[in-house]
């Protein structure tokens, strides 16, 4: 049976909410705080929270490097938010001391929306998530200014870019785990899915 193993990094954020999602899109999930769980599961989810302390978090408990080294790889991998960040090769703004972990070209500015008082919900039409607009939640949420030739975009929201494809990398502005809506972990299911190779099935 075909059934991928993602897993949530657990540093910090609404790592709970990602593994009942997954879980609803028919992966077996798992937190994900050290090397060793990275190299057991066949993608990753990059949950919301505060990027610079997931970032430091990540150098702290060594798994900064590894991940990086398996996005480069062609790992799946999901940013919500913060992870949205987490997967831009540039920040506009950052944080003294913030790092990430790239994988898509784009350039994204953190709390783009406004403050956590600003937070807000709308319909989202995503590429390639059938049916009704997804209903997305944004709470301090960047957006992308930019991407470049190998960025496919997949959503906008009010003029800005809330959603980007590059390869085997995804990710979103808002929180679609928040909602009870897990088209867009189901798209998430299906790259990884369709990434293994067959000896890991």
């Amino acid at each position: 049976m075909n059934t991928p193993v993602i897993g949530v990094l657990a540093l910090q954020g609404d790592v709970r909410e990602h593994l009942i999602a997954l879980a609803a899109a028919d992966a077996v999930a798992r937190p994900v705080r050290r090397p060793e769980e990275l190299a057991e599961v066949d993608g990753l989810v990059l949950p919301g929270g505060e990027s610079t302390t997931i970032s430091k978090l990540a150098v702290l408990f060594e798994v900064m490097d590894p991940l990086r080294a398996r996005v480069r790889d062609g790992m799946p991998v999901y940013g919500t938010c913060a992870g949205m960040i987490m997967l831009a090769d540039k920040i506009l703004d950052p944080r003294s001391g913030q790092q990430t972990v790239g994988g898509i070209d784009m350039i994204v500015r953190r709390n783009a929306f406004g403050r956590q008082n600003e937070s807000f919900e709308a319909s989202v039409e995503v590429k390639g998530v059938p049916g009704d607009p997804v209903e997305g939640v944004f709470i301090r949420a960047p957006w992308v200014e930019s991407v470049g030739a190998g960025a496919e975009v997949l959503a906008e929201h009010d003029g800005h870019i809330v959603a980007v494809r590059q390869g085997n990398a995804l990710a979103t502005s808002f929180h679609p785990e928040l909602t009870g809506d897990h088209r867009v972990h189901a798209l998430f299911v299906d790259m990884v899915r369709a990434n293994r190779t067959p000896e890991s099935l």
